[in-house]
């Protein structure tokens, strides 16, 4: 390679990341973003035409020659590699900067087989962006990484026989257009499992006795809750088993009238005091975060999704105020140590801080220990209230949150001491002659650690309880003391369901089975949702019908691919190839073609030899009564396939009883999670479906009737045309189209309970003709999808109410049309939020309600707005970072279909992969 005399090109992934690094560096260098991956596996339809039908037609890897992958240049960074090979051609050195994982990787090797650069070619890694991590960095360059490259492409290469192979299984036998893969499909069966769950609880009633006791006076009353009776401990909710059996051991199950006798008999009695306890309190702070943990909680106390988190902690890392963020060590460097160490004691004292710093060990399935945990950057750190003038919103409580964890893990244990108290009535009723109440509280006398930071909890009310019992305070006892009762009532109770995961406990859950990796957890669970396999209802995560109709199917013939166990493995091989350890071409050979010497079945000849598929039986998820749900072609529906009034054992028909012809049926509507559609629930669906609707009254016109529903997309009327209608009305001719009822859903402001026949017969009247203009064109007004509209020939112009539907006149709609016309619905209505000027164009930027949804504008550049981005509470440089990246990427351009000529050649920009360094394992 020969150097120029040119500046050093330095390349990063992100913009905001290159402007970070610029600043650092000084003029010798030039720092250039490359927006992400730049050359990526192309879909086969995308391949050149006379590739199509050959070795690499099904999957853009030729399987039988070493797996080789086709790479093409992403359409949209063809002008990128074009940007940066002309910065290459004046430059002197080239520094791959991207960061030190797997992706990161291999998008520097990636960039090195495009660009193919005639300079020296360096690569740069750091976990932090300061100033002296960039310096250190520049100076301590290394060779390209190849196993790890190897272990990302062997994942790319996974992921595509996965989805290639399974998919179209899916859209033959349950609904076109579904995907598998090899993480969201393991993570969707964690969810469905989770429901099924739920949906076989059985809930159990139980029932014990709180009490008010006090030794002398109203301030030393406290209470204490039953805990035994006649020397047999009270039953409790971890004593019943998910099908309602009571499966503790040497327990007593009280019941409500036995409750109350006790609660009657302790108002009348007296307690006294059996047994004082009183043990030391230690709790240890949590470990600096992990990916996985500082989703968690950043899910439990800021109430951002996981893909949030990320995108927040990505700006963090970008702009220089943490250190990277994807990782799953919890290991501090000895600056980082030392800093944390020294903030805690300058801010709560020297007694706050151990003699010796504490270490952590990561203790979950495949953690790799490649980088630091997530910290503040920077040897010394920036406290919150030295960044609050730059980090607002998100931005600034995520980093405080780091902070605050990363100086408690360094802080001291919390001490304090526990007491527990036993106290005895003579009850003298019948089946409790003698009962025990306990209490406990527990006192913190130094907090340590938790004067900074305490870590939230998943489970809300047992946070809570566990907080009362902590600030609890006990009187001063000792055994044999009488106590009087001030108040004794019973408690019925009943056993909980399991509860469904929300992202933090997904993630938590994947993570200790080892399934998937920091990088991936926040897209596979924004993946699941986007598919249609879950959705939220609050913070959980619920599954679809859908979901478990996919789910069976996997279950059933792709067994070993949504096998926990199996999954987790397969990370491990992964590790082992970045590793140099294994070679990447064997392993998928075993994957994808079987292994002989072990008799393990290959993917290709799992999808080979599927058999039989009952794609009806897949999709069905029987709930119980003769009812099941089925997954049809336009969602789930409800069926009756044994009627009322046939017995479900042996299909005799009781005397009476009506069977109908054809089973009945009934959509099920979104807002109802599988663990409610009970038996009971689907007759109720069943029976609204079985009415056919409120009849408001016959059209004087037609003399049809004019009814209402409640359909799965809203409330609507229609009209009920007979036979001898419709025979009438249709045209003649063989492909006549059938003649469809007129249909008009409600306004927003109707509701069916109060809808009249007038209503219904005007809403049944549009489009509505509003009048002529004066070249005779007609006017009308309509409803469409996007709201209420006027229509003239190809000219539409939005209404701003449904109202103007019937009342607008024809002066009015010809001086809209008067108007120039405007882009976009919303383009008339001010903004949703003003972020001030960008930094690039000097514009101001504001966000807007587009018919497409929100998005962020500078008058010249869009960008729309991520599904987590939130229009009211977006900060400003989260606008300015979007916009960034969509300038990045250049406009987006159309494909365009011209003639070819048998003269000219088109240029591919798709090229054959480059063979590896030859230290790279096959």
């Amino acid at each position: 390679m020969a150097a120029g005399k040119g500046r050093k090109l330095v390349i990063v992934e992100s913009p905001a990341k290159a402007k970070t690094i610029a600043g650092y560096l000084g003029g010798e260098f030039e720092v250039e973003a490359s927006v992400g991956h730049i050359r990526d596996l192309p879909n086969p339809s995308e391949l050149p035409a006379d590739m199509k039908k050959g070795p690499y037609g099904k999957f853009a890897v030729d399987v039988e020659n070493g797996f080789d992958p086709y790479y093409v240049v992403d359409p949209d960074k063809k002008k990128k590699v074009a940007e940066l090979k002309r910065l290459l051609k004046d430059a002197s050195e080239l520094y791959l900067a991207t960061d030190e994982d797997r992706e990161g990787e291999a998008i520097a090797w990636h960039l090195l087989e495009a660009l193919k650069p005639r300079v020296p070619v360096k690569r740069m890694v750091f976990h932090e962006i300061t100033r002296e991590a960039i310096q250190r960095a520049v100076n301590d360059t290394r060779e390209i990484d190849t196993a790890m490259v190897d272990a990302q492409e062997t994942r790319r290469i996974l992921d595509r026989l996965y989805g290639y192979e399974v998919s179209p299984v899916l859209w033959r036998k349950v609904r076109q257009g579904l995907s598998a893969g090899r993480v969201q499909s393991v993570a969707t069966r964690m969810v469905v499992e989770r429901e099924r769950e739920r949906m076989a609880f059985v809930r159990s009633s139980y029932w014990d006795v709180e009490g008010d006791f006090t030794p002398d006076s109203a301030s030393q009353q406290f209470t204490a809750r039953l805990s035994s009776v006649d020397g047999v401990r009270v039953a409790t909710g971890r004593d019943f088993a998910d099908d309602g059996r009571l499966t503790g051991k040497g327990v007593v199950h009280l019941d409500e009238a036995l409750a109350t006798r006790i609660a009657e008999a302790c108002l009348a009695a007296g307690a006294r005091v059996t047994d004082v306890q009183e043990k030391p309190y230690t709790r240890r702070p949590s470990a600096p975060f992990t990916t996985s943990t500082l989703q968690q909680e950043a899910s439990r106390k800021l109430r951002l999704s996981s893909k949030n988190a990320m995108r927040v902690a990505q700006r963090l890392y970008e702009n220089g105020y943490i250190t990277y963020m994807r990782t799953d060590s919890t290991t501090l460097s000895d600056a980082a140590t030392t800093a944390a160490r020294s903030q805690a004691r300058d801010l709560y004292g020297a007694e706050y801080v151990p003699d010796s710093p504490r270490r952590y060990e990561k203790k979950v399935k495949n953690a790799q220990e490649a980088h630091e945990a997530i910290r503040p950057a920077g040897d010394r750190f920036r406290s919150p209230a030295q960044v609050a003038g730059a980090l607002r919103g998100e931005e600034y409580a995520l980093y405080e949150l780091i902070w605050k964890r990363t100086v408690a893990s360094q802080m001291a244990d919390a001490r304090g001491s526990t007491a527990t108290v036993k106290l005895a009535v003579d009850t003298v009723v019948e089946g409790a002659q003698s009962v025990e109440f306990s209490a406990s509280g527990t006192v913190i006398t130094f907090k340590g650690f938790l004067a900074a930071y305490e870590e939230g909890r998943d489970d809300e009310a047992a946070a809570k309880a566990d907080a009362a019992a902590e600030e609890r305070r006990l009187p001063k006892l000792s055994a044999g003391v009488a106590l009087e009762v001030v108040r004794a009532e019973a408690d019925g109770h009943e056993t909980s369901p399991p509860a469904r995961y929300t992202e933090a406990t997904l993630v938590k859950a994947m993570e200790e089975r080892g399934i998937g990796r920091p990088s991936t957890y926040a897209a596979t669970i924004g993946t699941i949702q986007d598919r249609g396999y879950v959705f939220t209802k609050g913070q959980a995560l619920v599954p679809t019908w859908l979901a478990f109709a996919v789910t069976r199917l996997l279950e059933e013939h792709f067994g070993n691919l949504v096998d926990y166990e199996f999954t987790a493995s397969m990370e491990e091989d992964l590790d082992r190839i970045a590793n140099g350890d294994e070679g990447r071409v064997e392993w998928l050979k075993r994957f994808y073609f079987g292994e002989e010497a072990t008799s393990a079945e290959g993917l290709r000849s799992l999808v080979e030899d599927l058999g039989e598929i009952d794609a009806k039986e897949i999709s069905t998820i029987p709930i119980g009564d003769g009812i099941v749900v089925r997954v049809g072609r336009y969602g789930p529906y409800v069926e009756e396939v044994v009627p009322a009034g046939v017995d479900l054992a042996t299909g005799e028909v009781a005397d009476g009883a009506e069977v109908p012809a054809t089973p009945r049926r009934a959509t099920i509507t979104d807002d109802v999670a599988p663990d409610e559609m009970t038996p009971e629930k689907a007759r109720e669906l069943l029976e609204v479906a079985a009415d056919d609707g409120k009849v408001l009254g016959q059209d004087p016109a037609t003399g049809r009737d004019i009814v209402a529903k409640a359909g799965r997309y809203g409330p609507y009327v229609t009209e009920v045309l007979e036979d001898d209608d419709a025979a009438a009305e249709k045209p003649k001719g063989k492909k006549a189209a059938k003649v469809k009822p007129r249909t008009a859903s409600l306004f927003k402001d109707m509701e069916l309970s109060t809808l009249t026949l007038d209503d219904a017969l005007r809403l049944l009247s549009l489009p509505r003709l509003v009048g002529v203009d004066a070249e005779g064109v007609e006017i009308t007004a309509q409803n469409g999808r996007y709201g209420p509209y006027l229509k003239k020939g190809t000219d539409s112009r939005s209404l701003t109410t449904e109202s103007q539907l019937f009342d607008i006149t024809l002066d009015e709609a010809l001086a809209i049309y008067a108007q120039p016309k405007q882009r976009g619905r919303a383009a008339a209505t001010p903004p949703l939020k003003e972020l001030g000027a960008d930094p690039v164009s000097g514009k101001p930027v504001v966000v807007k309600d587009g018919r497409f949804g929100p998005y962020v504008t500078d008058g010249e550049t869009n960008a729309t707005l991520r599904k987590d981005d939130d229009p009211e509470s977006i900060t400003a440089e989260r606008g300015f970072e979007l916009l960034a990246e969509k300038r990045a990427k250049g406009p987006t351009t159309r494909k365009r279909t011209v003639k070819k000529t048998a003269k000219k050649t088109a240029k591919t920009t798709a090229k054959r992969t480059t063979k590896k360094a030859t230290a790279k394992k096959a």
